[in-house]
């Protein structure tokens, strides 16, 4: 029997990633849902190239170019719920909607799925109480596909917190970890999303340079599992080949090593202990020889000092850090701040007069989220000179 499957976000990188899996084994799957948000396009393609039964285009504007393209398929648009649009068990979904936008997507499909792999981190890191609660309810299975948190996933299976000595997550230091801090300010988005590893979209590519994407992961891992916060710490591997290392109380050190291929993950989560998948590029062990690990430079990445603040202070800490880095992402890509500006700016809403009203809440439901949300994009918007 076919196992039914829906894509989230299916034209970003992870979507389409998860797609090259699908297509190498297209007897097994029936593609039920696929969605995007502008990128209609290729939207269209992979519909026809899968036979998906149903496609959702956010931007409604796009609605009739996709459903005149598709005859056979049934079109969606807008914020309509997912479970309007499928409501029998799904086998697997894909959670890769970036952004706080992948948030409700993100609970809908674990309501009608046995299976949710989530590579969007703003769902975890702003509305983990919510999602724990569904999965708990709906009983799915929460697989996270982020290399780090996927490592740290296999690493501690069966493993307690009394087990464990230190979780270390490793940063491969971006496309500026060689660079001069005096030169930082003056580099451009071309040059910050031009990844040395990773084949990534703009804005986790951003993350990735300054290391804002580290803040956010220890914060995802505090959230997915059920280790004491003050076990993680940051280390540099530029090779990006060793993705997590736990240190046991044991004595034992354990690491996983593969390929800088989201499809690895991505496929370990489809078929778990399965051996339908088969990963035909090899690491060059050249390579495995010159694995270098070293500690991060404070002063050239002060997004890791944002990490104790965020897990120290209030409950809603994260949303609005969340929030505020989205919004000043953006606004660097389109050249309206420097890219140093990111953090120092984020490290200003902490001194904000509303900000411990903000980020004591707790909030329920994602109505409540997106108060929190909306009022750390208006704060950081006013807190630039654009």
């Amino acid at each position: 029997m076919k196992r039914k499957i829906a894509i989230l976000g299916s034209t970003g990188s992870i979507g389409k990633s998860t797609l090259d899996i699908i297509r190498k084994d297209k007897k097994n799957f029936d593609v039920i849902l696929l969605t995007a948000n502008n990128n209609y396009k290729k939207l269209i393609q992979q519909a026809k190239q899968f036979n998906a039964k149903n496609v959702l285009i956010k931007n409604h504007k796009f609605y009739l170019r996709v459903k005149n393209s598709l005859k056979k398929t049934k079109v969606y648009s807008g914020d309509i719920s997912i479970k309007k649009i499928f409501s029998k068990k799904l086998d697997y979904t894909m959670s890769a909607v970036v952004g706080l936008a992948g948030l409700q997507p993100t609970l809908d499909v674990i309501k009608i799925s046995k299976t949710v792999a989530i590579a969007n981190k703003e769902a975890i890191i702003c509305g983990w109480d919510i999602i724990s609660k569904l999965i708990k309810r709906y009983k799915t299975q929460i697989l996270p596909v982020d290399s780090e948190h996927f490592s740290i996933m296999e690493l501690t299976k069966n493993a307690n917190d009394s087990d464990v000595e230190e979780i270390i997550i490793t940063a491969s230091g971006g496309p500026f970890l060689k660079k001069p801090l005096n030169k930082l300010n003056q580099v451009k988005p071309k040059q910050a999303i031009n990844h040395p590893n990773w084949k990534m979209g703009k804005k986790i590519s951003i993350d990735s340079a300054n290391m804002m994407n580290k803040v956010f992961e220890v914060i995802e891992a505090c959230k997915l599992f059920k280790f004491n916060k003050k076990k993680y710490k940051i280390v540099i591997h530029p090779q990006s080949y060793v993705h997590s290392i736990i240190r046991f109380k044991n004595g034992l050190i354990k690491m996983i090593l593969y390929n800088t291929d989201m499809k690895i993950p991505i496929s370990n989560t489809i078929y778990q202990n399965e051996n339908s998948f088969s990963y035909k590029s090899k690491i060059d062990t050249k390579i495995l020889n010159k694995l270098n690990f070293e500690k991060v430079n404070i002063n050239k990445f002060p997004s890791i000092k944002l990490i104790k603040k965020c897990l120290n202070f209030d409950y809603s800490t994260p949303i609005i850090i969340n929030a505020s880095n989205e919004v000043l992402v953006d606004l660097f890509l389109r050249e309206k701040i420097n890219f140093l500006d990111i953090v120092a700016i984020i490290n200003k809403i902490f001194k904000d007069k509303d900000f411990s009203k903000y980020a004591r809440r707790k909030p329920k439901t994602v109505k409540e989220i997106k108060i929190i949300d909306n009022w750390a994009r208006l704060k950081t918007t006013n807190m630039c000179v654009i």
